[in-house]
């Protein structure tokens, strides 16, 4: 069965039956069983468990269920209580306040204070890829009443109140993080959060263990009484993991070419929700610091070359859709309509290089590059590119990493050329599309940040008023404007919006009550044992 969860509810409410809760379909009259395990697959190794410096799936995926957010959201991204039990504003955007949920311990039973939010915020601003720019503008924080917190702001800061659930910004114990460096990680021992889940048993490559927090605050949640991470990282494995039972759930686990397949089995539902926290979006980045690539008819010429439909229809078996600008197609609020991808013309980029200075050599390439490819991306994506590369004398030779080599190679030692990333528009463009393209976001080492190297002042100003900007029409002129400059100069080229994947057998049930999906705590999941 694939159907996204909204269509699910809509068909209800027409029907006249009880709306559906999230997660794998059923009544809200429904009432939830304790107990069981819950078998969660991962693409690929787990290799941190906390999403304070870092936005990769793991840490926001597992790490979720460990720790928690102030808040959260639901699927229009409306706040709703968590750590935070009530918050306000003030009218000048310059000043926020928490209440506190009482009576939050950590798992190693020391009491959650207004320090330990300080801390964790303080710690998103410096080492989080997204936080640097999410609380860039908080200059103090008073933690004085260990039962809330004051932020006070030097600018309006228009993302802040949904920049804080668990997957993006959890909170921390400070008695265990500040002895960590801002870069590190804990070690398993120290994994230590307020969550519904407390870390069992960690083997890396192979499964991780979460068992379930007997002092949970919100008893008598959460209700699985485990859940086991198995990291297999064959897809046609995984596929045949979810068909025998082996595997209950997991995030885009099985081949794109397979899914018409899977929605046919009674057993699976395949939901294609389109999570608001996530925005998907594949991009192919130019590494700036080549002098080859610091010629714009050079990346025009590589636009030109890839014909997007066939990526579309190739690589993803239809499931994305073409999104040529930096702000995604399925973000209706900011993404510019009048943007259209460049046109497939093989001719005219083989002219726009010959114009640029790179012509065909004896063996008719122009010139070489390193293509490399986020593991998380399609399998065909780096060959599709590479052909693609070919058709207009550009030698792309791939090199293939696992994710931490990857971000390795791209971010830290930056030994690469092209990359096919997955850069996600998140909950909003200042904290999930500025990070790409703001000059002062580029910092070796960092993930998923200005991999390009992309420097342009005009840029950086409209980021900047952008984020600050609290009328809500002014803010969408800049974000236009933006992607207009983007379209021109192309430091990197914006390619598809792939669906959001849930796979997910029957009997798992309320496992994305909210925008975050399956980056959310599951202390609402459960398991139907008459499924």
């Amino acid at each position: 069965m694939s159907i996204s969860r909204r269509q699910f509810n809509q068909l209800l409410l027409l029907a006249g039956a009880s709306v559906a809760l999230p997660g794998a379909v059923y009544a809200e009259d429904a009432t939830p069983v304790a107990g069981g395990t819950l078998n969660f697959v991962s693409n690929n190794e787990i290799t941190q468990l906390v999403a304070i410096n870092t936005t990769s799936g793991g840490p926001r995926t597992f790490g979720s269920k460990i720790f928690e957010g102030l808040l959260t959201y639901d699927y229009d991204l409306k706040p709703y209580p968590a750590l935070a039990t009530a918050w306000s504003v003030s009218d000048d955007g310059l000043s926020y306040e928490f209440k506190l949920r009482d009576g939050v311990k950590w798992s190693d039973g020391k009491p959650l204070t207004s320090e330990d939010v300080a801390f964790s915020i303080g710690r998103l601003k410096e080492a989080h890829p997204r936080g640097r720019v999410s609380f860039a503008n908080v200059t103090d924080i008073d933690s004085s009443d260990p039962a809330v917190v004051r932020l006070s702001l030097s600018k309006p800061t228009p993302l802040l109140l949904t920049a804080l659930a668990v997957a993006e910004s959890p909170i921390i114990p400070k008695h265990i993080f500040a002895a960590i460096d801002p870069t590190g990680d804990p070690k398993p021992e120290q994994i230590i959060g307020s969550g519904p889940f407390v870390l069992g048993e960690w083997v890396a490559g192979s499964h991780l263990i979460l068992e379930r927090n007997p002092t949970y605050w919100d008893a008598p949640k959460p209700y699985i009484d485990r859940i086991i991470v198995r990291t297999i990282s064959d897809a046609g494995a995984r596929a045949a993991a979810f068909e025998t039972g082996e595997i209950d759930i997991g995030s885009s686990p099985v081949p794109l070419a397979d899914l018409g397949r899977f929605q046919t089995l009674p057993n699976v539902v395949v939901d294609t929700t389109d999570y608001a926290y996530s925005g998907s979006l594949h991009q192919l980045i130019f590494n700036l610091d080549n002098p080859t690539l610091q010629h714009q008819q050079v990346r025009l010429a590589v636009a030109h070359a890839i014909n997007v439909d066939a990526l579309v229809a190739l690589v993803y078996s239809g499931f994305a859709t073409v999104s040529p600008t930096p702000i995604s197609v399925v973000n209706t609020r900011y993404f510019n309509p009048a943007i259209k991808p460049h046109a497939f013309d093989v001719d005219k980029a083989n002219a726009l290089l010959d114009e640029a200075g790179f012509p065909r050599g004896a063996d008719g390439n122009r010139f070489s590059v390193r293509l490399t490819q986020n593991p998380n991306n399609p399998p065909l994506y780096g060959d599709f590119l590479r052909q693609s590369l070919a058709a207009i004398g550009i030698d792309a030779r791939i090199e293939k990493f696992d994710f931490a080599g990857y971000t390795k190679t791209v971010y830290t030692d930056r030994t690469w050329d092209l990359t096919a990333e997955f850069l996600s528009n998140s909950f909003d463009p200042t904290a999930g599309v500025q990070r790409g393209y703001w000059s002062k976001n580029f910092k070796i080492g960092l993930p998923f940040s200005n991999g390009a190297h992309y420097e342009n002042l005009e840029v950086d100003a409209l980021l900047e008023a952008a984020a600050i900007e609290p009328n809500e029409d002014r803010r969408r002129e800049l974000f236009f404007r933006f992607q207009e400059i983007i379209d021109a100069e192309l430091p990197i080229i914006n390619l598809a919006a792939p669906n959001s994947i849930v796979v997910a057998n029957n009997r798992v049930r309320n496992y994305a009550p909210g925008a975050e999906g399956l980056d959310g705590t599951f202390a609402d999941a459960w398991l139907d044992p008459n499924a």
